[in-house]
């Protein structure tokens, strides 16, 4: 890897670790933000594998997951796999509001109605205040997932959320992700042998079938293919 300095600028140091290693990257963020780093999972096959690294670099980073109340029980049940595997405890955060507060206050689910307001509750605001007080974050997505994605850097100020956002699977892509998991025997959702490539929660994720996008079973039936944590606007 080449010289990395911290006082460079973002752009530069992101260029720079194009040729990096995920590991590498991820070395390169904790000794660069230490505790101000952390990371979010929603326990997707990327996001064990860098669990899988991150245990051997800094098993000590704040880990967290979103847990929304409408999670699969087979992803939530991979929380438990990852710490009984890396002795990582991965934390939940919360929204303010439990799924039945929240459907007795609109007076049912919006997940089918309002998504977007759903996801603004129980993913993005909860997401905002487990960032807060960090200086960077560390994020599972890769590239060749959306348009959105297609624009992200290794390491790049994040507007939304304040803080430098560190995207260390960037510039790989799915064969590269599971050649991983395969070679290191990574714990991963078993719903991802069921056509389920991309896993949020239940009500919004179906399997999909050969030759559609790994993200088509995300918000099925609409155009959505993010939730807005890591859209550029």
């Amino acid at each position: 890897m080449q010289s990395v300095s911290a006082s460079e600028p973002l752009h530069i140091i992101s260029r720079r670790l194009e040729t990096a290693t995920p590991e590498e990257i991820l070395r390169w963020a904790w000794e660069t933000y230490g505790e101000g780093l952390t990371m979010a999972t929603a326990f997707g096959a990327e996001g064990c594998v860098l669990l899988a690294m991150l245990s051997e670099i800094a098993p000590q980073v704040r880990v967290f997951n979103l847990e929304t109340g409408y999670q699969f029980p087979e992803t939530l049940a991979l929380r438990e796999r990852i710490r009984e595997r890396y002795g990582i405890t991965v934390e939940y955060v919360r929204p303010a509001e439990t799924v039945a507060e929240m459907e007795a206050r609109f007076g049912g689910p919006i997940y089918r109605t309002h998504p977007e307001e759903c996801c603004r509750l129980r993913k993005i605001e909860p997401l905002r205040r487990a960032l807060a007080g960090h200086t960077a974050w560390i994020s599972a997505i890769r590239r060749d997932q959306t348009r959105d994605r297609a624009q992200a850097a290794i390491v790049e100020q994040d507007p939304k959320f304040g803080l430098v956002k560190i995207s260390p699977l960037a510039n790989w892509t799915k064969r590269e992700v599971w050649k991983y998991i395969f070679d290191h025997d990574v714990p991963y959702n078993p719903l991802h042998d069921q056509g389920y490539p991309s896993i949020g929660c239940f009500p919004c994720t179906r399997p999909v079938t050969v030759g559609q996008d790994d993200r088509a079973g995300r918000w099925a039936g609409t155009s959505r293919t993010e939730c807005g944590l890591h859209s550029r606007l």
